[in-house]
């Protein structure tokens, strides 16, 4: 896949871009967005990720195309399972609703610019060491077996810090208490870093473990360097809207890991795969090429994410409504106890009362 200099420049351009539209048009101002606004916005985005891949089909042809939308669906899913730590996040932290937009930007920038590096990484390592595709494969398959352990995420779940975040509050001064949306403040002399700041390290570090599954994943599906930096890119744009969106949905989700675990054990068994008819390993068969096994096609590929998305969403929907109407049906039940533990009392209004009789006294 040749792609010009300039078609590099202008994509990144275009990211920077909506980015900054983003922290100028709607961060800058700290609001709770509505939930027109979030799918308004939402679909704007999955809109521009959808033409880009058009534009892919057209100037590169379908078999690209499909390599960019695999991608693209792969990382959009595991965006929205990262939404569930991040959820975590802000109740652990207590981050009001109107400050949330801004730690979900500032995230996700990072997120964008770590995960170029690691794109840029893996590139030259699958460039330079065919056997970098074992590696990723045994990571991939690793993580599924961990998401399909985890059996999902919960209402109950705690929010548990890492390291660097322990660190960080033991080594730097923080307020109790948040200050609009600023970062730091500077009381008596001193600078304090906010509870906002605290929040976005939280996620900083978040993100670092989430692109290690992210990575190896987009690279299961396409070794184009081009193609993977976009639908890391168009993945995480519209994630700050999608989590306003789907904010109440998430915990509806309840087969979502499981559906991931399919994904991720799947492209992690394509790689495995691909490094076979790739093989240089002196101590697998001999150095030489595997190629008993057939490589995995995009369509394939593609065909397995979507029917798998599909079947875990419908699925969590239905246990979801099940288990609605259990809980309905349970409180039903309580409340008709109640009511039979109170004795009857007669309460009709024509019911009459006997009249105590008078005695008149008798007139001098």
């Amino acid at each position: 896949m040749d792609v010009p200099f300039w078609v590099w420049a202008l994509t990144i351009g275009a990211i920077v871009g909506m980015l900054l539209f983003d922290l100028v048009g709607h961060v800058r101002t700290p609001h709770a967005p509505s939930l027109r606004e979030s799918a308004v916005w939402s679909a704007v985005y999955v809109g521009i990720a959808v033409v880009f891949g058009f534009l892919v089909w057209w100037g590169w042809g379908g078999g690209f195309a499909g390599e960019y939308f695999a991608g693209y669906i792969t990382e959009k899913s595991l965006s929205v399972d990262n939404l569930f730590v991040f959820v975590l996040i802000m109740a652990a932290f207590g981050v009001p609703r109107e400050l949330q937009q801004k730690v979900l930007l500032f995230g996700i920038t990072f997120a964008l610019v770590l995960r170029t590096v690691f794109i840029l990484v893996g590139a030259a390592a699958i460039e330079n060491f065919s056997w970098v595709f074992y590696l990723f494969g045994g990571i991939l398959i690793y993580t599924a077996w961990v998401q399909a352990r985890s059996g999902g995420h919960s209402d109950e779940e705690d929010y548990k810090e890492n390291g660097v975040l322990r660190f960080a509050r033991r080594h730097l001064r923080t307020t109790e208490e948040y200050h609009s949306d600023k970062m730091a403040v500077r009381i008596d002399g001193t600078r304090y870093l906010t509870p906002l700041a605290i929040a976005l390290i939280a996620i900083g570090t978040a993100d670092v473990i989430f692109a290690v599954d992210s990575i190896p994943a987009i690279f299961g599906l396409t070794q184009e360097t081009f193609l993977v930096f976009t639908a890391n890119a168009f993945s995480l744009l519209g994630l700050r809207q999608l989590f306003f969106l789907i904010d109440g949905l998430l915990d509806r989700l309840v087969y979502l890991s499981y559906g991931l675990a399919v994904i991720l054990g799947f492209i992690g068994a394509k790689l495995v795969i691909h490094a076979l008819h790739t093989n240089e390993l002196p101590f697998v068969n001999g150095g030489e090429h595997v190629t008993l096994i057939p490589e995995i096609p995009t369509w394939l590929s593609l065909t397995v994410i979507l029917a798998t998305l599909l079947v875990t969403t419908l699925a969590s929907l239905a246990r979801s409504r099940r288990d609605r109407a259990q809980r309905l049906a349970t409180e039903a039940g309580s409340v008709a106890s109640a009511v039979e533990a109170f004795p009857a009392h007669d309460h009709h209004p024509t019911a009459a009362r006997p009249v105590p009789e008078l005695t008149v006294p008798p007139s001098r």
